[in-house]
């Protein structure tokens, strides 16, 4: 039986020792006059009980139960619809949101943890609400007052939920192939017709309505992706009160059968001359959906780090029971706990090593987006674009690298469902794949956020690493890999510019090798957070000791990577 404790203190470290997210609060009014450290502490300490106690106990309940698809309808597990209650009736459903529309107006960097522990308690259940709290960002950044109106109240409470609908048969990454058509009406709609795929909660038993945001194309649309608009379309119109009234012309055709996340209804979804609603202007579809995604991409990065972390949880508190073998004991007729055995030891520490780099490193994301919502600042905008499809592609790689490893340190048992690792590793698999896979964020990282300004953003953050590294003259090893990763970057710049295939071809390797760098960051800043924290000195210590298996043991990934992007 897998379990879950929600690793508060850990967050707390992160929040306000490491990054001190309160600082930055205390710069901006609307936070300032609604958070301060104690209320932070105890919103995650609120979070974590439902994740804890209603979610993440019938987590293996809910994969074996999954959904069920008759007649156009989903029905999700037994025990879902009682979980989305009390997570709406907690406000979590609209933490984020606009307060002006009913949201908690809460800063990304809290709702980050909130979406750890909702993935680390079901990942398929936290698809239903994650879905919601992406398009709500969209509503609010690109909707008409009419329609922020109309929708966001209702998003916010949980009382309805969202979509977003992309992809198609013959169109997935390449959304400029989409046949999905939009005909303009004489009172201001349009009508869609077209079918989509792989959209997640298009259709379940949990909401009183479902809002989908649609792409697709108008009569007059130019050719590819720059053709394509975003439009608003509710499975159940508004009536002139803004109730969910008569059916709209669409429904659900299937729901896929997968590898993992069964309790998430993934679903095709047919648009048969639906009524829908222009979001943002013609043409501009792609750029507003996009705002949506670059949210759901820092999320897939907490369900990579979500899953490693219950995984770990589990697999320490097994090897400290489970005894085999005599490693420091003589006695033939006696054994040991297996976290006396080196090579267990090894796969902990690596996890460990990972999973408390990523949280930092999620932090660090999550407030610099903060900082560029509340304080306009471009500066952390240009950074936490750059970041973003690290923390999608990097920490899902990571995620999946630490399930296994421990479903590992199970051995057999860890291949038994009933031990509940397996199913860790079939959810985490899909978040390399969905919100754009791994390959496509390591091609957007080079060429897109790289490339376009010649390495500009993300030298003058190596820089300033170096700068800082330099000054407290105490991490000899990282300094020198940041160091590299200067001349490097440099150098295929430099080559790209003459080779134009080649920054493509090496796009993948190279983002993995600045992922590395940026967790060796994470743990030089939680090293000089340390003396002024209120850890504990054993869990200081725990804390160095990790820290030092990351430089030695870790970081060296980097010296192969070295190897094949050099000339």
């Amino acid at each position: 039986m897998s379990q879950y404790q929600a690793p508060i203190q850990e967050m707390q470290f992160h929040l306000f020792d490491v990054w001190q997210a309160d600082q930055h609060w205390q710069q901006v009014p609307e936070l300032a006059e609604m958070l301060e450290p104690e209320t932070a502490q105890a919103i995650l300490q609120e979070a974590a009980k439902i994740c804890e106690q209603q979610i993440a106990p019938l987590s293996q309940q809910a994969d074996q139960q999954g959904v069920t698809f008759q007649d156009g309808a989903v029905r999700t597990p037994d025990h879902y619809k009682e979980a989305y209650k009390a997570w709406c009736e907690g406000g979590w459903a609209g933490f984020s949101g606009d307060q002006q529309f009913g949201g908690m107006g809460m800063p990304k960097v809290l709702s980050m943890m909130l979406d750890e522990m909702m993935c680390s308690a079901d990942i398929a259940f936290s698809l239903y609400p994650g879905l919601t709290a992406g398009a709500c960002v969209t509503l609010s950044q690109y909707g008409s007052e009419e329609m922020k109106q109309a929708y966001l109240p209702k998003l916010y409470s949980g009382e309805w939920s969202a979509t977003m609908c992309l992809t198609e048969s013959h169109a997935g990454s390449d959304l400029g192939l989409m046949r999905t058509q939009a005909r303009p009406q004489s009172d201001g709609s349009y009508l869609i017709s077209g079918s989509k795929i792989f959209i997640t909660a298009g259709e379940h038993d949990l909401t009183d309505n479902i809002v989908h945001l649609v792409l697709a194309k108008l009569p007059d649309a130019p050719a590819g992706s720059r053709g394509i608009s975003l439009f608003v379309v509710p499975k159940l119109l508004l009536t002139a009160d803004g109730e969910p009234g008569e059916p709209n012309k669409l429904h659900c055709g299937s729901v896929e059968h997968k590898m993992g996340i069964h309790a998430s209804a993934t679903c095709v979804m047919n648009f048969d001359g639906a009524k829908g609603y222009l979001l943002g202007e013609p043409h501009k579809g792609l750029a507003a959906m996009f705002t949506m995604m670059n949210y759901e991409r820092l999320a897939m990065g907490s369900q990579g780090l979500g899953a490693a972390e219950r995984a770990y949880q589990n697999a320490f508190e097994y090897a400290n029971e489970r005894l085999q073998g005599r490693i420091t004991l003589k006695d033939a007729n006696q054994a040991e706990p297996i976290i006396q055995h080196p090579d267990v030891e090894r796969m902990l520490m690596t996890i460990k090593a990972l999973n408390e780099a990523g949280r930092s490193f999620s932090t660090w994301v999550a407030l610099s987006l903060d900082q560029a919502k509340f304080n306009d600042d471009v500066v952390h905008l240009g950074r936490a674009s750059l970041l973003t499809p690290i923390a999608k592609a990097f920490m899902t790689d990571l995620g999946l690298e630490c399930t296994v490893q421990a479903q590992q340190v199970f051995g057999g048992h860890g291949y038994v469902k009933e031990w509940g690792m397996e199913q860790l590793v079939r959810d985490v698999r899909i978040a390399q794949i969905y919100e754009g896979t791994n390959g496509i964020q390591a091609a957007d990282f080079m060429l897109r956020k790289v490339a376009a300004d010649q390495g500009a953003t993300l030298l003058a953050l190596l820089h300033e690493i170096a700068q800082e590294l330099t000054e407290s003259n105490n991490n000899a090893i990282l300094h020198a890999y940041v160091t590299r990763s200067i001349k490097l970057t440099e150098s295929l710049l430099q080559r790209g510019q003459k080779d134009k295939a080649l920054l493509a071809s090496f796009a993948y390797e190279f983002m993995t090798l600045v992922g590395y760098v940026l967790y060796g960051y994470m743990w030089q800043r939680q090293l000089q957070a340390l003396p002024a924290s209120q850890l504990s000195d054993e869990l200081q210590q725990e804390k160095r000791t990790t820290a030092q298996f990351y430089f030695q043991r870790v970081l060296p990934r980097v010296e192969s990577l070295l190897v094949i992007l050099s000339e």
